[in-house]
């Protein structure tokens, strides 16, 4: 196996249930992975580059992965690519180097930070209901708008109830999901089921908050959510290769390995590629890549988007609890995570599940980055997704 050397843009730098500890490397088959590259034999085999590439090798032979992509970022800016497995299980295509994916959840960062632009331009305040903005909207069984603050939402403090758990799986991977969804429906899923607990009061993962929040960038700035994260973050940092899908759009439009779901572990693999992604909306619909995820959290945290009192904002985190936690350390800012790195510091990040993909990034406050997607979810093996997230701390803290 090889990997792609490049100088990059200058990064200034600097979903989430269970990060386990490092992944232990393991001996694999060099022709399962796929890349092109030009550093010599010799610096291929040490640290971070080695764990990285056995890492992605035990994710495709050990877990069944049909592909395992990642990229990282060094102290010095540098950004190597990393493919393994096939890009279609039937016609055994080449994993593409930084391929798109779906992102998943790694799109709530991305629309709390517009969110906190607007804070810092003083139309919207954090501590302000959510009425004020979106008056008469937020009523249900124990849900109150008027109780519940920009910040609760963003920092999964709301006790909003989670409409994907009433979407039902038909909806998500059978038939239906081919369905367009609009935003104010799926808050209506949520907001006919009784409140998970009074706001402030406990923490629970929900993508209703980020629904509203989509809505609530919507109604300040008279445009809509795609066009503000699109021209304030993905335009602004030069995300080439990352796009919030329009109405309508099921495919992926650049280079991709397909997406995979199986119905449970060692049950067959279904191409779940095409899919109408609008039941995500704010809350999860961006397609990017490892590169374009390691770079945008790496301008987020060295301030490139936020001013610093908005960036402090994101960055103050809440417990979360013991089952989400799993012995991970894992904690939630304002659409932005904190998990503590066996070899001390933290990384910061997010995690992205949807339907074929998931993603995991993180990076640290030196500026070194790794976001790691594989191509099945649900995963084909029981513990896939932790190995998958297990090797972002491994390379991390790879001598």
């Amino acid at each position: 196996m090889s990997d792609r050397s490049q100088q990059p843009r200058r990064a200034r730098t600097a979903s989430l249930r269970r990060t386990r500890r490092a992944l232990t490397a393991v001996a694999a088959l060099a022709a399962a992975l796929a890349v092109a590259g030009t550093l010599p034999a010799a610096a291929e085999s040490h640290g971070s580059r080695e764990v990285v590439r056995k890492g992605l090798a035990r994710l495709v032979t050990d877990d069944r992965f049909p592909a395992a992509l990642a990229a990282t970022v060094d102290r010095d800016g540098r950004t190597r690519n990393y493919t393994a497995g096939v890009a279609d299980v039937k016609t055994r295509a080449k994993v593409p180097v930084n391929g798109q994916v779906r992102a998943g959840s790694n799109t709530k960062a991305f629309t709390a930070t517009v969110v906190l632009q607007l804070v810092g331009e003083g139309k919207v305040r954090l501590d302000a209901p959510i009425e004020t903005y979106l008056p008469d909207l937020v009523r249900g069984e124990g849900i109150d708008g008027r109780k519940i603050t920009v910040r609760q939402l963003l920092q999964h403090t709301s006790g909003l109830p989670e409409y994907t758990n009433f979407l039902g799986e038909e909806a998500i991977l059978g038939k239906g999901r081919h369905t367009y969804h609009q935003p104010r429906e799926l808050l209506d899923i949520a907001l006919a089921h009784k409140a998970d607990f009074p706001p402030g009061t406990s923490w629970s993962y929900s993508n209703t908050n980020y629904v509203l929040a989509g809505l609530l960038i919507e109604k300040v700035t008279h445009r809509p959510v795609a066009e503000q994260i699109t021209r304030r973050v993905i335009d602004r940092i030069g995300l080439r290769h990352t796009y919030f899908p329009g109405v309508g759009d099921e495919g992926i439009r650049g280079a991709h390995p397909r997406g995979y779901f199986a119905a449970k572990p060692g049950a067959p693999l279904e191409d779940i590629t095409e899919l109408d992604p609008s039941w995500t909306w704010s809350a999860g619909q961006l397609v990017s890549t490892p590169g374009d995820l390691n770079r945008f959290f790496s301008a987020l945290l060295g301030g490139e988007l936020l001013r610093p009192a908005e960036l402090a904002q994101m960055r103050t985190t809440v417990k979360v609890p013991e089952e989400f936690d799993a012995g991970s350390g894992i904690r939630f800012g304002l659409g932005l995570t904190s998990t503590p790195l066996s070899c001390g510091g933290v990384m910061w990040g997010h995690r992205g599940d949807t339907p074929g993909y998931h993603t995991r990034t993180g990076v640290t406050e030196d500026g070194r980055a790794v976001t790691t997607a594989v191509t099945a979810s649900p995963a084909p093996t029981p513990k896939g997704l932790n190995h998958a997230d297990a090797l972002l701390g491994a390379t991390l803290c790879a001598k």
